[in-house]
């Protein structure tokens, strides 16, 4: 058997522990997801500004993902093009934006609000192949991906609501899905080269010096003040970025970008739960129907996918 291209040798196993198959990339980003769950009760529950949040779960995790990099650094790993350097720099631009909409949308709409909305990126990522780059989805995918926007929407009922009042916020929340749309494609071009370390290394590093100013301009209380606040900004950064986002940035060489987005509405889920057990907000019947809605989306979706890569070998052979 010949050997594989080194490129393709790093995005299967980019750590040396992590010698995992493309199985992995579903429960990678099922994980992943869950532990970002965690992101909307840090935001709540710290004292510093929404967007200076967003600055210290990137600025905490740059310099590990920069010294991760060094020691499992791999001789035939290929070093970024300018073209995928700038791809990357831009993911985490885009990254910045959406922590920074997301985190203000947050104390400006309902909780309810800004999950569902915040979420509505797996639809502006499968309109985009669609009609961007023609990555035609089976029928069924778009079933799968109605029935999981409808679980969030359900998750979210007994607190979603539509006001003059809430109209900025709810813009902001959609405004997180566009941008965090934006870093998901750019993420997936990039993993289909470069590891898991080097995509987060860059993309953080961007969006940490993309959320500085934003957060001095807007003149928000940056320096935590407490040990509480300072042990939520390290869980930010090590537990929902380097753990929930490099997971899911890892399992993007796995899977499509568009089942790949529709698998991380398991986050809404996992924010309803941590919310309930953490802060006892309500988590009742009308959440777990959600989360069922959510779940047999997200699987409706994988069958559609495994059956139309089924089909074209079929169809080549006919």
């Amino acid at each position: 058997m010949s050997p594989q291209p080194a490129h393709v040798r790093h995005v299967a196993a980019p750590l040396p522990f992590m010698a995992m198959t493309a199985r992995a990339g579903i429960p990678g980003l099922v994980l992943g997801a869950t532990l970002i769950g965690f992101a909307a009760i840090i935001v709540r529950l710290v004292d510093v500004g929404p967007t200076a949040v967003g600055f210290w779960r990137l600025a905490i995790a740059v310099p590990v993902l920069g010294l991760a990099r060094r020691a499992w650094q791999a001789a035939d790993a290929p070093a970024p093009t300018p073209r995928a350097l700038g791809f990357m720099l831009l993911a985490g631009v885009a990254f910045a934006l959406d922590l920074a909409l997301w985190h203000r949308s947050i104390h400006l709409t309902s909780v309810a609000n800004a999950t569902l909305m915040s979420n509505l990126s797996p639809v502006f990522i499968a309109l985009t192949l669609h009609f961007g780059f023609g990555d035609r989805h089976p029928p069924r995918f778009w079933i799968g991906l109605l029935l999981a926007l409808s679980g969030a929407g359900w998750l979210v009922a007994d607190s979603f609501r539509i006001s003059h009042e809430t109209a900025i916020g709810d813009l902001m929340a959609i405004g997180t899905a566009v941008f965090y749309a934006v870093y998901q494609l750019l993420v997936s071009r990039a993993r289909r080269t470069y590891r898991a370390l080097d995509v987060m290394f860059y993309a953080s590093l961007a969006g940490m010096l993309t959320l500085l100013p934003m957060t001095l301009i807007a003149g928000e209380k940056l320096l935590p003040t407490t040990l509480r606040d300072v042990a939520l900004l390290l869980a930010a950064g090590l537990v929902v970025h380097i753990g929930g986002q490099g997971l899911i940035a890892w399992a993007q060489a796995h899977v499509t970008a568009s089942f790949a987005s529709v698998t991380l509405l398991v986050q809404p889920v996992a924010a309803a739960v941590f919310a309930w057990w953490l802060l006892d907000e309500g988590f009742g019947l009308r959440q777990a129907l959600g989360a069922l809605l959510i779940l047999a989306g997200i699987v409706t979706c994988r069958l559609a996918m495994l059956h139309a890569a089924a089909a074209v070998p079929a169809a080549g052979k006919a």
